[in-house]
């Protein structure tokens, strides 16, 4: 009985051993990925000091560079951009700017889709606040998207039926994707919010959102 016991242990220690290694990678891995990705924005921002005159920029004024200062000048810059352009004169000016990105060939397909694409998702609208389960790329399959819009006007007319659009992301970069229009009837409209689909397909399903809670009736 005692060799079976110890033939039977050092098993239980790998196993025991493996589990704490990765609840340790658990813990300490979410930590080191959010410090870097602050390390890495902050950094950028700090090279956005440069624009500024040489005599206002913290090393000359200082005599030292201050971590941070750069997310306060982004801050402030993207601030004051949105005061210009909320006035005549500033939409006048972005006008211009959006008509000289139209002229260049390589450029306004670019600058047109990440316009168009940040609109939808910054906009007020009902962009991106629809969450669907629709059966793609095949019956059977089923996919996560998000409705871009309700009724696509000219398809629903030619086909007879209500026609939404509908974004698929790909896992795990939200932003890049594709459009499919889909019927209306063929949509599973889902309970789950924007923010926990979208960690969904981040985490390339690993952080799956909690089921709904069901209603129970209400007694007399």
């Amino acid at each position: 009985m005692a060799d079976e016991l110890r033939a039977v242990k050092p098993g239980k220690r790998s196993v025991s051993l493996r589990r704490l290694l990765v609840a340790g990678v658990l813990v300490w891995l979410p930590i080191i990925a959010t410090v870097w990705v602050i390390s890495f924005f902050v950094t950028l921002m700090d090279r956005t000091l440069v624009l500024l005159p040489t005599r206002f920029q913290p090393l000359t004024l200082l005599g030292f560079q201050l971590p941070g200062l750069g997310v306060l000048f982004a801050f402030i810059v993207v601030l004051l951009t949105g005061l210009l352009v909320t006035n005549l004169i500033g939409r006048q000016l972005v006008g211009y700017w959006e008509d000289l990105m139209q002229r260049i060939p390589l450029v306004r397909s670019v600058y047109g889709g990440v316009k168009s694409f940040t609109e939808s998702v910054l906009s007020s609208s009902n962009s991106f606040r629809q969450v669907v389960a629709v059966e793609y790329p095949r019956p059977g399959i089923w996919s996560i998207g998000f409705v871009t819009a309700e009724d696509v006007a000219e398809v629903s007319n030619r086909t007879g039926q209500r026609v939404r659009c509908v974004f698929i992301s790909t896992a795990p970069n939200p932003t890049s994707g594709f459009i499919i229009l889909v019927p209306q009837n063929q949509l599973l409209e889902l309970q789950m919010s924007v923010d926990a689909a979208m960690k969904m397909i981040v985490t390339c399903g690993v952080v799956l959102p909690e089921p709904p809670v069901a209603h129970l009736p209400v007694g007399p």
